[in-house]
């Protein structure tokens, strides 16, 4: 809940400067990163700034800069406290929370909650005490200190308060839902009763919960369960604030997920419940077989579109779960599998497919059985199968007074299931939210207030936005608009309380725009509402209608998506533009209903539940007058979704509006939810739809810091402490210390109790006061450090005073060491006061002597007692014998007694202890005792709840044993039925078989008798009508007219037919011509290919060369850099020892000048050493530049050959451009032949004789989809193939870019070490030169000879150490630029390797696809020389064709003219046939029912023709209908046969021509029929020849966006290289001026060791001038103390004289 105290030290030790640091946006992440502001004005959004970012910099406008916030802010709990409210600072602030794992978060009255994606102890108990009775400022940001203000605010203010929580999918709004419900629940129990209530409540939503989500609840791209409707969920409490119970209200259920899904999500999950076999168990039979459902989801096409399982739900548990919740809320089971049975109906919906009845546009199904779909759907409805179709497909609509059938076609009606199928789930959805509130309502108490949670969706924005996208974002608009409203309420109700002063501004009205322009007369919704009206009306329509109300406004704007192209107009919200796609619209908000189906559902239905949810609907009654018939609409009659959901909306904005509102945002910080991982634009696309950046912007209109008057002067006091003294007036002081630092009173106010500030002006503040700190704390550290240098000042001059005593000792001692009385002194002084060691050694002998006495005593008596012990030990073991003797063994007894006066003691310890035990007891039972009385009511319900629970887990075991025992006989049960329902099947089949043949044998016989009774009838009742077998004859003569211009007509097609199978051939041939262009296109791409591979490997053999130069310039570095460190450690060792000879330098001059000497000896050798060193390193610099060159120039020409390769994708690209061009003008050139050929096939496929040839040519069309399907997986596999290779190189380029940016990290690293080591060592450099400054000063006190020479030396050894210092700096820099060079070159020879490789893979996928291509090549010739002879064979059957045409004509005329021949026979014997004319007639009559019988037949063929082309059956069932059909056929012309040699005698002439007429026909449509064979081959060649096409350039469009996107990762990859190249050359630019630099101070350092050398030189001269000298002074001074020994002698040899 709080960041802890390392956390905190971090923070506040983050590097940040008040005026430079600011946020630049990180294009890599999306994100911000961190730099300083080096130029560029932040207050004008048109400058440029120059941002640095470690050692980068970056230019960005002044509006993409923001200014980062005091480290006092980091981790801030309320984001509106923060000093500069900017996007980055938001983010930043989220952003670290979140990883601290401090999930929640304040933005004003909006509490922030991120999904953690991992369970924290955050919502226990212990929490729930910490917000219990808590203001929201007294406590950490926390989602329960929300519902705690809500809950107060409604005990305090009696008033409903309201809780929003909006959010993505996956962001946790349920989930937060559910916490606050369960604090509330927590919250608002006191005593035992209360537990109870609470524990109920949360037993009864958490039953509710199972049914809900499994109804509501669908799997999306982001959530495995997300819920899929609104609600609104209202906690009722009495006037005590005890819970009184709970009621849910639903908005904007998804009903476009029931019947269609995208590809990785799914539908709800109640439909993939049902078909688990938990339900096997829960009633007679199973749940599948009572809701004809099988068991396998693909069966049903509504719920398998996308995903049909979900990894982390179980739906047979969920099932489980759902039943139970059914049986604990107490549904019926009636209600309960009424439910289950609609809802397996909704999905069985799905299953049925309509067919196209006839050439007409009328739709109907071929078979209504109870184990088709229709069958099953109509079941579960409860209504009859034909009875439902039928209303599907002809529903009846009102014409005036009467009421008429329409026709649907296969569309319409598809789309009329589809809605009744959503509608009858919305229902049931309704249904069983209105049951659960049943239950969770308390009736026995009275309601006062409630605290309400409104879960629904956030703001979206998505890739493709419709009908529901705009309306939800209408209803955030909304939500949106009383959040600014409200929010500001609370301000100016804040403002004007503290009485600043303040214009009062409706911050609501910044959203009016738009929603006016949703709500307005002729806004959105009511041009939606009105074109819904208009039967006419279309999607254009609606748009053009948009365009031309609502064009001119600002909020409605022209589309301008990049990711849906066929947008058609854009709306300006709150959170950003979105552009609409107003496809089905209409439709959608329409949500048709087929009323006639409903009026079946209410009226036939034999489902209760079925026939209550439809009951407020009209339907189609006959007795009440209805005025627009069958109109689509919704189940409330008339109403749209719009109009609904406007309905329900502004409802819930009154509601709203009535209660007090809090506001709770849900983040999801990730797409693949790991904890602690975001992902920036993610989080700031949310922030801005859920409308939080929209109230920081609110807040920094108006004075979003505030601050109490003790506060503002603690911390800023220091500012004016005279100012803030003057007055006892709060208001006055605060001006005075504003006025005093001149701070503008516009940026802030003074309230009664606050000190109100605007955005930013905080800053201000604390940069003044950090001003004064940081003035302080330098005069505290520069007292500090001076206390601190005083104690080494005054310990150094101690010293220095010290030293001078002890040289005046000592020169003392040097003089009077050769006194005599000196050395006495000297040796008898340690003999002073010591004691007499004989007096001594005397005390201590008789000391000892005494001592001993007492001890030889001590021993004799230890004697004696030892003696008289032995005696009485002797008696006490003769004593003990006689009396175990006499009293037998005493030992045992004094066991025992010893043993037993042990136990006494420790019965007595114990004793004591347990009564200690027993008196805490007794306290504690006393204790208890009050405890159970206090706590004897909550203990009894415990206990009945305990046993409530044991007994429902005794009877819970008992049923699952039960029903164990039940699954598995029903399991064994079910497979015995299943042997015996198959082999009932069997024996059906066959006795249907059998049955249908006899019925069909029966009913031919029947015919037959029927047929000739009534030919025996008719010729002796119809004898006198012969005459009108003349007009019939002339009929007949038309129709046979009829035929022969239907023939022509026929012939004219076939002709067009021909002509557009010609025109396909020659677009092939323009197909192949672009595929060989694109193979020679391909072979110079091979060769361009092959080229830069030699290029590879001839820079790989240079690179090789040049590694083998500089690993042998490394090993001579190598040992370069050995001789000198054997030098350094030489010299080093000589320092010491001359350090230790000056310690002990006494006055031995000729060996310092010895020294002296030496010291120039080595000097002289340092100096030679450099100067080698100085060369190997200038050869080395030169090899480095050398190769620095060669790296260069190779960039270069890596740069130039990716400049190359780009040029010739931009090639490929405009090439393949106008290939996809071509393909695209032959693909629509082949539908157009394709649209016509199927013209033609439909007027042709009337004839009966081409089954049997279609089945054939269906089996080898199967053939050929079946190797043509091989070839493209095959196809398939190597693209896939080419991609992975494709991939592994891209792999291989990112991993040698993040090498390359590594090495470069390194060498800036290497570059800030390097300075860093060089500022230390001028440091070292300086102290020690003032040490030797010191150390002179110390040599010149001690001996004014010497003073110069010391110093001379001390400077020499200085210099030579800040020498030896430079040189291991240089070496030791040297030897890592080696080692670096090493790597660099290294990783380029296995970058190089990596690219021979990747180059040889390459050649070797280019050979593949080669190899590839020339089969395409080959296998396309062979398709153009099978379709060349195929296009011959079309000709020379087209020509056979005409001249069969020609013969039929002549017949035709010839039996035309027979036909008239005969006429005129007929009339000169009119009165010869008299007597057969009723026999004549009746052959007629028999003629035309064969015709008509045939034209049945012929009409079934053309049916089962369509359903053959539709894929509706089988090619086995046209097999047997055809049999079946030719069976019946042969039946009737044996009939006729019959018929005709009964009236063969009468009539010879007519019916001789009859049968040649009949012939000719039949040999016509046998002609007809072959060439319509001919056609359909041909139409499949063409159309296997364009599916084979189409898949070729599927293949090619997705070799074209994976090559575009491989190009713009090169790209970026190329620009990235270039990037890192322009750093690396203005990084080794910086390391060659640093050299130069290193260079110069070597010279000026060379330059000092000779002037110091000279001078050397000449002061070992003047020391040697100096010594003479002193040699000759000291020479005269012994001469001169002779002479004065000698004037001595003789002076006392005088005195003696003078004496005597």
């Amino acid at each position: 809940l709080l960041p802890s105290i390392e956390m905190k030290r971090a923070d506040q030790a983050k590097v940040y400067d008040t005026k430079k640091s600011v946020w630049i946006p990180d294009p890599k992440d999306g994100g911000y990163r961190e730099g300083l502001l080096e130029s560029g004005d932040l207050e004008d959004p048109a400058s440029k700034c120059l941002v640095v970012v470690g050692h980068e910099k970056f230019t960005h406008k002044a509006a993409e800069v923001g200014k980062v916030n005091p480290p006092k802010f980091e981790k801030c709990e309320d984001m509106v406290n923060l000093t500069f409210l900017n996007d980055a600072s938001v983010f930043w602030n989220l952003k670290t929370r979140y990883q601290a794992k401090l999930i929640h978060t304040y933005s004003g009255l909006f509490v922030v909650v991120v999904n953690p994606y991992k369970r924290y102890p955050l919502y226990t108990h212990r929490v729930c005490k910490i917000y219990l009775g808590k203001r929201r400022n007294e406590c950490p940001p926390h989602l329960w200190a929300i519902a705690e203000g809500a809950y107060r605010n409604m005990l305090m203010n009696t008033k409903n308060n309201a809780m929003l929580i909006t959010g993505e999918s996956g962001a946790g709004k349920t989930e937060n839902t559910k916490k606050v419900i369960t604090y509330l629940a927590m919250v608002a129990t006191g005593s035992g009763k209360k537990v109870e209530k609470k524990v109920s409540l949360e037993d009864q939503i958490v039953a509710t919960n199972p049914i809900l989500e499994s109804y509501g609840n669908a799997k999306t791209a982001r959530n495995d369960n997300s819920s899929r409707f609104g609600k609104f969920i209202r906690i009722h409490f009495t006037q005590s604030g005890k819970l009184a119970g709970c009621d849910i209200v639903s908005y904007l259920l998804e009903k476009s997920r029931i019947t269609e899904q995208q590809s990785v999500e799914r539908s709800y999950h109640i439909f993939y419940q049902l078909l688990q076999p938990y339900g096997d168990g829960i009633c007679p039979g199973g749940l599948r077989a009572k809701c004809f459902v099988s068991n396998d989801i693909y069966d049903y096409i509504y719920v398998s579109q996308g995903k049909t399982s979900v990894s982390s739900i179980d739906d047979n548990e969920e099932l489980e779960y759902t039943e139970d919740a059914f049986n604990v809320l107490g549904f019926e089971e009636w209600e309960k599998f009424d439910c289950y049975v609609l809802t397996a109906g909704v999905m069985t919906c799905g299953g049925i497919q309509y067919i196209q009845k006839g050439r007409d546009e009328q739709a109907e199904l071929s078979e209504c059985g109870p184990d088709t779909f229709v069958g099953k759907a109509a079941g579960a409805f409860g209504v009859d199968a034909a009875a439902m179709v039928k209303a599907f497909c002809k529903p009846r609509i009102k014409v005036g007074t009467e009421w008429v059938t329409k026709g649907q076609n296969i569309e319409q009606a598809t789309g009329a299931t589809g809605g009744i199928a959503r509608a009858i789930f919305d229902r049931v959805f309704k249904w069983l939210i209105e049951k659960c509130n049943d239950t969770l309502i308390d009736a026995s108490l009275k309601k006062a207030n409630f605290c309400a949670v409104l879960d629904i969706a956030g703001f979206e924005i998505f890739e493709y936005n419709g009908f529901e996208q705009i309306s939800i974002n209408f209803v955030n608009e909304k939500l949106q608009q009383f959040f600014n409203h409200h929010m500001f309420v609370v301000e100016q109700e804040e403002y004007v309380k503290e009485g600043i002063d303040w214009v009062m501004v409706d911050f609501g009205m910044d959203l009016a725009a738009a929603i006016i322009m949703f709500e307005k007369p002729m806004g959105i919704w009511a041009i939606l509402e009105e074109e819904s009206l208009f039967p006419k009306a279309t999607d254009k329509s609606f748009e053009e209608k948009l365009k031309a109300s609502l064009g001119k406004l600002p909020v409605f704007l022209k589309p301008a998506s990049k990711t849906d192209k066929n947008a058609h107009f854009g709306v300006s919200h709150y959170a950003g533009v979105v552009n609409y796609n107003v496809t089905s619209w209409l439709e959608k908000n329409k949500d048709p209903v087929n009323e006639t189906v409903v009026e079946l559902f209410k009226s036939t239905s034999k489902s209760q539940l079925l026939v209550h949810l439809w009951r407020d609907h009209p339907g189609q009654p006959t007795t009440a007058p209805k005025d627009d018939g069958k109109k689509k609409k919704k189940g409330g009659g008339g109403k749209t979704v719009s109009s609904v959901y406007l309905v329900s909306l502004g409802e819930l904005m009154t509601t709203l509006y009535s209660c007090e509102p809090h506001f709770v945002r849900c983040l999801v910080p990730n797409n693949h939810k790991k904890p602690g991982d975001v992902e920036p634009p993610l989080i700031m696309h949310q922030l801005t739809c859920n409308g939080v950046l929209e109230g920081i912007r609110i807040c920094m209109r108006g004075f979003p810091n505030r601050m109490p008057y003790p506060d503002f002067k603690m911390r800023y006091a220091c500012l004016g402490q005279a100012e803030i003294a003057s007055s006892s007036d709060n208001k006055v002081a605060a001006y005075a210390l504003m006025d005093k630092i001149e701070f503008d009173r516009e940026r802030y106010r003074l309230g009664h109790t606050l000190v109100f500030f605007r955005a930013g002006a905080l800053a201000g503040l604390e940069e003044a006061r950090d001003g004064l700190v940081i003035k302080w704390i330098r005069f505290i550290q520069g007292e500090i450090f001076k206390r601190v240098r005083t104690r080494v000042y005054e310990k150094k001059r101690d010293q220095r005073e010290l030293i001078k005593v002890a040289q005046r000792n000592f020169r003392k001692f040097l003089g009077m060491r050769d006194w005599g009385w000196f050395i006495i002194i000297q040796k008898t002084r340690g003999l002073i006061g010591l004691p007499n060691p004989e007096e001594e050694l005397r005390l201590l002998e008789e000391k000892a002597n005494a001592t001993f006495g007492k001890y030889q005593e001590a021993l004799d008596v230890t004697k004696s007692l030892e003696g008289q012990m032995g005696n009485l030990k002797d008696d006490i073991a003769a004593m003990t014998k006689q009396l175990s003797e006499e009293q037998g063994n005493i030992s045992v007894y004094t066991d025992r007694q010893a043993k037993a006066i042990a136990a006494k003691g420790e019965a007595e310890v114990e004793l004591a202890q347990q009564q200690k035990v027993l008196a805490s007891e007794e306290a504690s039972r006393v204790e208890l005792a009050a405890e159970v009385k206090a706590h004897s009511g909550s203990i009894s319900a415990v206990k009945k709840d305990i046993e409530d629970v044991e007994l429902a887990i005794l009877k819970v075991e008992q049923e699952k044993g039960n029903r164990d025992h039940t699954i598995k006989t029903l399991q064994n049960e079910v497979g015995e039925q299943d042997e015996v329902i198959n082999k009932l099947n069997k024996e059906k089949k066959h006795l249907s078989s059998t049955q249908a043949k006899s019925s069909e044998d029966l009913a031919a016989a029947e015919e037959k008798v029927a047929h000739l009774m009534s030919v025996k009838s008719q010729l002796e009742s119809t004898l006198d009508q012969l005459e009108g077998g003349l007009d019939k004859e002339k009929k007949s003569r038309a129709t046979l007219e009829k035929a022969k211009r239907k023939v022509e007509g026929d012939l004219k097609m076939a002709q067009d037919s021909v002509a557009d199978l010609e025109r396909t051939k020659r677009e092939i041939e323009v197909v192949i011509a672009a595929k060989e262009k694109n193979n020679g296109l391909l072979s110079a791409k091979l060769d361009d290919e092959q080229s830069l591979v030699a290029k590879a490997q001839k820079n790989i053999k240079e690179l090789q060369g040049r590694v083998e130069a500089s690993e042998e310039e490394l090993e001579a570095e190598r040992q370069a850099r050995a001789q000198a460190e054997r030098q350094r450690s030489d010299l080093a060792r000589e320092i010491d020892q001359l350090g230790g000879r000056l310690d002990e330098a006494g006055g031995a001059t000729v060996a310092q000048v010895e020294l002296n000497k030496k010291r120039e000896s080595e000097i002289v050798k340092l100096r030679k050493d450099v100067e080698e060193a100085n060369i190997s390193s200038e050869s080395v610099l030169s090899n480095m530049k050398r190769k620095q060159g060669d790296a260069v120039l190779e960039m270069t020409e890596q740069i130039d050959a990716l400049q190359k390769m780009k040029a010739k994708i931009d090639k490929d690209k405009t090439i393949i451009m106008a290939e996809i061009a071509d393909a695209r003008a032959a693909t629509e050139e082949v539908v157009r032949a394709q649209a016509s050929q199927d013209k033609s096939n439909k007027a042709l496929l009337d004839q009966l004789n081409a089954t049997n040839k279609k089945v054939d040519a269906s089996n080898l069309t199967l053939g050929d989809y079946a190797m043509s399907k091989n070839k493209i997986a095959n196809e398939n596999a190597e693209l896939f193939r080419i991609v992975g290779d494709l991939d592994n190189n891209l792999n291989i380029i990112a991993k040698s870019k993040s090498a390359l940016g590594a090495q470069l990290n390194d060498v800036k690293a290497l570059c800030d070490n390097e300075a860093r080591e060089r500022q230390l060592l001028l440091g070292k450099f300086r102290n020690l030169e003032h040490e030797v400054d010191g150390a002179k000063e110390a040599l010149d006190e001690e001996a004014a000879g010497r003073d110069n020479i010391l110093r001379l030396v001390a400077k020499a050894e200085a210099d030579a150490a800040a020498l030896r210092q430079k040189y291991e700096i240089e070496a030791v820099a040297k030897g890592e630029e080696l080692e670096m060079t090493k790597m660099k070159l290294t990783a380029r020879n296995t970058e190089a390797e990596a690219t021979v490789d990747n180059l040889n893979a390459k050649l070797v996928q280019v050979e593949k696809a080669k190899g590839k291509i020339q089969g395409e090549i080959n296998e396309m010739t062979a398709s153009l020389d099978q379709a060349l002879v195929i296009n011959a064979a079309m000709e020379r059957k087209a020509k056979s064709f005409d001249k069969t045409i020609s013969e039929m004509k002549g017949k035709v005329d010839r039996l035309s003219f027979d036909l008239d021949v005969s006429q005129k026979n007929t009339r000169n014997a009119s009165s010869e046939l008299f007597k057969v004319k009723s026999a004549y007639e009746e052959s007629i009559l028999q003629l035309e029912e064969v015709r008509r019988e045939n034209k049945t037949l012929s009409n079934e063929i053309k049916d089962i023709m369509d359903q053959i082309t539709e894929g509706g059956r089988s090619i086995h069932e046209i097999d047997k209908i055809r049999k079946r059909l030719e069976a019946e056929k042969l039946e009737l012309q044996s009939a006729l046969e019959e018929a005709e040699a009964t009236l063969e005698q009468e009539e010879n002439k007519v019916l001789r021509c009859q049968m040649e007429l009949t012939q000719v026909k039949t040999e016509t449509e046998r002609r007809i029929a072959e060439k319509d064979e001919e056609f359909a081959m041909v139409r499949k060649n063409q159309a296997k020849a364009l599916d084979s096409m189409q898949a070729a350039l599927e293949t090619e469009a997705k070799g074209k966006a994976e090559a575009l996107r491989m190009k713009k990762k090169l790209e970026a990859d190329a620009a990235d290289l270039g990037l890192a190249l322009e750093h690396a050359i203005a990084g080794n630019a910086e390391t060659q001026n640093t050299i130069k630099k290193y260079q110069l101070q070597v010279r000026d350092a060379q330059a000092k060791v000779d002037e110091e050398s000279a001078a050397k030189s000449v002061a070992a001269d003047a020391k040697v001038t100096a010594d003479r000298k002193a040699a000759a002074m000291q020479n005269a001074l012994e001469e001169s103390r002779a002479l004065l020994e000698t004037s001595d002698r003789q002076r006392r040899s005088l005195e003696q004289e003078l004496a005597d």
